[in-house]
């Protein structure tokens, strides 16, 4: 029973006026939940490092933080004095603890005689990625659980290119981790001693200006009229009021209404059940202020501001929240159409997308005679792929998104930068009603033009340690009894991404996925449908996608509903 013993030790260590060791007491009788909180070490996944806040090795508390700072600093350690001098940046959004924890980092890694830059207030993901290329530090943390419910927090490392470490780094830093005996034999430096000694130095201002400086770069019209198009923008609670006025302004629209009751942050996300812009029901406010003021388009992001969450009037003055996939094929379309009439389309650029995202934007970039390429689901895979491209110059990067509402529209930042999709979706919006045509006009017009792409995400939560036996046994079913039909359809290719092979039906041939192994199925059917299927790396889900294409909305709706219904019955 290891857990129990690692529930002793912390009893054992922790001080006796620590509010933790005071909520461990509370629960004691509480087996289920204190095999829980010790049965396990957090682990980092597609996002880093994310859990439930509270006492033990599975919930993160300032003592897991300060392990997960002590393995980050014996990594840049490990890279050599430069390394050291450049050192690391630090950001926090909204959520509980996220100051404290953030500083419980700058005193571990500092105690290592690391510079640190901590941002003086709170600030969203991209510009945490940001201040990564513009200091030119050597890595980054953003703390953060992004769209999660209050409990939870969480943290983002990232690497010299601004973008989320890569695989191999981020087990390297594991490995530190693992080596650090004890959560409480980690050391941390005096606060004001770092500042006194300039190992740890505050920043805001200067970077946020030079961030704005950079955003202005991707406008791709001036001459739509930015001042007659009505935007509603709510920050659900988080950190992205700020950005978002200083970016509005410097595009030049001036009808912008802020939900004001959401621009406060708030760690209990008060005014909506979930902080999640992908869901209807956190527009619930913003869609008051949108009637009342008669608003051509309801912008949200969540509390880390990197997602970016879009609603536009229907026919009948209802509003309609879009997915992430048609955000991204109408904002795909926009730049490729602005681009090529300015004369500006490279000749090697390229669309990116995870291959969970939908194949609308490979059929409107093959239109322009663009490539498109998939990576694994994470954005730290596209940015890997912008890396290449810099070094290689064999492509130019021109779009990056995934289908749970993440956009990148320039590489100055190399993580999803809602600021950036807001503003341009804004420019987009603003150019298509000075022609009389409305958003959702335009995705119907791409549908009609390349065919009716519907897709949807179903995640199944497994709480608990039962729940991630669980959720190994699904994928341990898909992989051992693969579906030949699923919907009345033939599977035509499995892609098996844990072993690298994707098998094709029925002749059993073999290929190499030239992706990285990564625990996700993906069934590719001979009418274009697809089905993929992977644990989520930040949340105790298993996620479900489900893409269906035809020649009409209720044919391709029609298929998708059939995949579904083959898929999950009896998943639960």
């Amino acid at each position: 029973m290891q857990w129990k013993r690692r529930r002793d030790q912390w009893l054992k260590q922790l001080p006796e006026s620590d509010s933790l060791k005071i909520e461990l007491y509370s629960n004691l009788s509480n087996a289920k939940l204190m095999e829980d909180c010790f049965y396990k070490e957090l682990e980092f996944g597609t996002g880093g490092m994310r859990g439930l806040m509270g006492p033990g090795t599975n919930r993160l508390n300032i003592y897991t933080v300060r392990k997960a700072a002590y393995g980050l600093s014996m990594f840049i350690k490990d890279q050599g004095e430069q390394a050291m001098s450049r050192g690391i940046v630090i950001a926090y959004d909204s959520r509980y603890m996220s100051r404290e924890f953030a500083l419980e980092i700058a005193k571990t890694i500092g105690h290592q005689g690391i510079q640190v830059y901590l941002y003086e207030d709170l600030r969203p993901t991209p510009l945490l990625s940001f201040a990564v290329r513009h200091l030119r530090t050597f890595a980054g943390v953003m703390i953060t659980a992004s769209h999660n419910p209050p409990q939870y927090n969480g943290l983002k490392v990232y690497g010299e290119d601004g973008a989320q470490l890569p695989p191999e780094d981020a087990d390297i830093v594991v490995d530190y981790v693992k080596q650090a005996e004890s959560e409480f034999l980690i050391e941390v430096a005096d606060h004001e001693q770092l500042v006194e000694e300039g190992l740890l130095t505050y920043i805001g201002d200067e970077v946020d200006q030079s961030y704005i400086n950079a955003l202005q770069t991707i406008q791709l019209n001036t001459t739509a009229d930015k001042g007659d198009l009505s935007i509603v923008f709510t920050a659900l609670h988080g950190t992205g009021t700020i950005p978002a006025q200083q970016a509005f302004s410097a595009f030049g629209f001036t009808d912008v209404v802020f939900v004001e009751e959401q621009c406060i942050p708030d760690p209990n996300f008060t005014t909506v059940k979930s902080p999640n812009p992908e869901e209807a029901a956190a527009f619930e406010l913003a869609i008051q202020y949108g009637k009342k003021n008669h608003s051509d388009l309801l912008l949200a992001t969540d509390p880390d501001a990197d997602r970016l969450g879009v609603a536009v009037k229907d026919g009948k003055g209802e509003y309609i929240l879009l997915s992430g996939n048609q955000i991204g094929a109408i904002m795909i379309n926009y730049l490729l159409e602005q681009r090529l009439n300015a004369g500006t389309l490279p000749r090697n650029g390229v669309v990116m997308k995870t291959i969970v995202t939908t194949e609308l934007a490979r059929a409107i970039a093959e239109k322009y005679m663009l490539e498109t390429l998939d990576t694994l689901t994470g954005f730290k895979f596209i940015a890997e792929k912008i890396k290449e491209f810099g070094e290689s110059k064999e492509h130019t990067f021109l779009f990056g998104f995934e289908e749970s509402y993440g956009f990148l529209v320039s590489d100055f930042v190399r993580d999803k930068d809602a600021i950036q999709a807001a503003v341009l979706i804004a420019e987009a919006a603003a150019f298509y009603k000075s022609q009389g045509k409305s958003l959702l006009k335009i995705i119907t017009k791409l549908y009609e033009e390349f065919g009716y792409y519907i897709e949807e995400t179903r995640s199944v939560t497994f709480e608990g340690k039962e729940g991630t036996e669980q959720i190994d046994r699904i994928m341990g079913s898909f992989r051992e009894s693969f579906p030949l039909i699923l919907g009345g359809i033939r599977v035509e290719m499995i892609e098996d991404y844990k072993i690298g092979i994707a098998t094709e039906l029925p002749s059993g041939m073999k290929s190499q996925i030239e992706l990285p192994e990564a625990d996700v199925l993906k069934y590719k059917l001979e009418d274009g449908s697809w089905v993929c299927i992977r644990p989520s790396g930040t949340e105790p889900k298993c996620k479900f996608y489900f893409a269906a294409k035809g020649k009409t909305e209720e044919e391709a709706k029609e298929r998708l509903a059939d995949l579904e219904d083959a898929i999950l019955q009896g998943v639960k």
